[in-house]
C-alpha cells in the first residue's frame, strides 16, 4: 500500500513563514491565471477553480479569474462571488502564452497573490519578478514537455518554462506525489502535493435517468467496460482496443473525441470491425458520462502521463474496480490498490482472469480512497491555507 511521503500540512506550514505584509486580519485577493475560465465546461483546471470558489470557507479571501473573451458569449462581472477579468485571446494553443502573459500583467496591479495554473506563460515570471513583489504560487500540472503530441521545439519550449515556474515561484504546488518528487530531484525544491478533487461527479447522477439512459445506449449494469479520455497516444487507446479486440466476450465502450485527429480517425476505422467495441463521440451531457461510469463491470484507465488524472479520480467515486496503465502518477493516485496493466496483452489476460472477490475488493478500495483524499471541500482548504500567510 502506497503512503504518502511527507505531509501538505508540514508544507503548507513552511510556507505560511514565508516573507508577507499581508495579515489574518486583511482581505486577500487572489488572481487565478491560466485557464478558459468560469463558469467551468473545459477541463480539469477549469473544475479546480470553480470548486475553489463553491467550497471557499475564508470569506476574506477573494478571487478574481481571468477568462479567455472569446470562449464566453456573455461575460459578467461577477461568478458566485468571485469577480471575472476578461482576456481578448484563447486560453488555448498558441494564443495560451500571451493569453497567459497578460494576465499576468493585469493581475499584477490589483492582486496580492498570483496563482498559476499551468506553465504555458511561466517563461515571463523571471521578468515579472523585476516589477512585482507579490507572492506567486504555481500549480505545474503534468509535465507537459513530456507528452507524445508535441512537437521537439514545443516540448523544449515546456521544459523551459516549467523551470522558469519553479524557480521563480514562491510556492509550487504538484497534483500527484509523482510529480511533487520530479520535482525534487530536477530542481532540488520542495512542491506542496495537493491533488484534484472528484466529488462532484457524484452530483451529476440522476437515480431516476439510470434506466433510461442505460436503454437507450442498449446496455445493462455491468455487461460492460468503459474507457473515457482525449484520444491521444499518450494515454494508450491503441492497448485498450487491442486488449479488447482479443476478448470478443468482453464489451467495452470507448469514448473519446474520435474525429479530432488523423490519430483518432486511423484507429476507429481499424477496430469498427470487432462487434464488441463501440467507439462513441464525446459526450457533454455529466449525467449520461456518470452513468456509464457508475454502472460499468471495469473501469479502464490508460493515461500514462501528467500526474493526478480528475478523470480518474471521478471514476474512483463510484466505487468501480479500475484498470489503470501501469505508471508511477496512477499508482500514487489509487494507492496501489487499482489493478494494472502494461500492455495489450497483460490487459486482456486481467479482463479474463479478475474474479468477482477482486472486483469488488477493489472497486470498495476505490471508494474509499477518494472518499479519504479527494472530496473538493478538504481540497479549496489546503489552497486556502496556502494562499492565507
Amino acid at each position: 500500500m502506497y503512503a504518502p511521503k511527507g505531509s501538505n500540512l508540514d508544507m503548507i506550514t513552511m510556507t505560511r513563514q514565508a516573507d508577507s505584509k499581508i495579515t489574518k486580519q486583511q482581505p486577500i485577493n487572489v488572481a487565478v491565471i491560466g485557464t478558459v475560465g468560469v463558469p467551468a465546461n473545459y477541463g480539469g483546471f477549469e473544475t479546480l477553480v470553480e470548486q475553489l470558489i463553491d467550497n471557499r470557507k475564508d470569506s476574506d479571501i477573494r478571487y478574481t479569474v481571468y477568462c479567455s473573451g472569446p470562449h464566453y458569449a456573455d461575460r459578467p462581472d461577477t461568478y458566485k462571488g468571485a469577480n471575472l477579468r476578461y482576456i481578448p485571446l484563447k486560453a488555448n494553443g498558441m494564443q495560451s502564452i500571451p493569453y497567459d502573459i497578460l494576465s499576468m500583467i493585469r493581475a499584477a496591479r490589483e492582486a496580492d497573490i498570483l496563482l498559476v495554473l499551468g506553465v504555458s506563460g511561466c517563461v515571463f515570471l523571471p521578468l515579472l519578478r523585476l516589477f512585482c513583489k507579490k507572492r506567486i504560487v504555481v500549480n505545474i500540472d503534468g509535465l507537459e514537455h513530456r507528452r507524445e503530441k508535441w512537437k521537439p521545439y514545443i516540448k523544449k519550449f515546456l521544459k523551459y518554462s516549467e523551470k522558469c515556474a519553479v524557480r521563480n515561484a514562491d510556492t509550487v504546488i504538484a497534483d500527484n506525489q509523482g510529480i511533487a518528487d520530479y520535482v525534487k530531484e530536477e530542481y532540488g525544491m520542495e512542491a506542496v502535493m495537493i491533488p484534484y478533487g472528484g466529488d462532484q461527479a457524484e452530483t451529476s447522477v440522476d437515480p431516476k435517468r439510470r434506466d433510461e439512459i442505460l436503454a437507450e445506449k442498449k446496455l445493462a449494469p455491468k455487461d460492460y467496460s468503459l474507457a473515457l479520455c482525449r484520444i491521444e497516444p499518450e494515454n494508450n487507446v491503441r492497448m485498450i482496443l487491442e486488449a479488447f479486440s482479443s476478448r470478443p466476450d468482453e464489451k467495452l465502450i470507448f469514448v473519446g473525441n474520435w474525429n479530432n485527429s488523423a490519430y483518432g480517425q486511423e484507429l476507429r476505422r481499424e477496430f469498427a470491425k470487432f462487434p464488441n467495441i463501440r467507439m462513441e463521440d464525446a459526450i457533454y451531457d455529466l449525467n449520461v458520462v456518470n452513468t456509464l461510469r457508475s454502472n460499468c463491470k471495469y473501469y479502464l484507465h490508460g493515461h500514462s502521463a501528467g500526474g493526478t488524472n480528475p478523470s480518474l479520480v471521478e471514476a474512483m467515486f463510484f466505487g468501480v474496480p479500475i484498470l489503470a496503465y501501469d505508471v508511477v502518477y496512477n499508482r500514487h493516485s489509487t494507492e496501489d490498490s487499482a489493478i494494472f496493466f502494461s500492455d495489450a496483452d497483460s490487459l486482456s489476460k486481467l479482463i479474463g482472469t479478475i474474479t468477482p472477490e477482486q472486483a469488488e475488493s477493489c472497486g470498495a478500495a476505490m471508494r474509499e480512497i477518494a472518499d479519504r483524499r479527494y472530496r473538493w471541500s478538504q481540497i479549496a482548504g489546503e489552497y486556502e491555507s496556502i494562499v492565507r500567510p
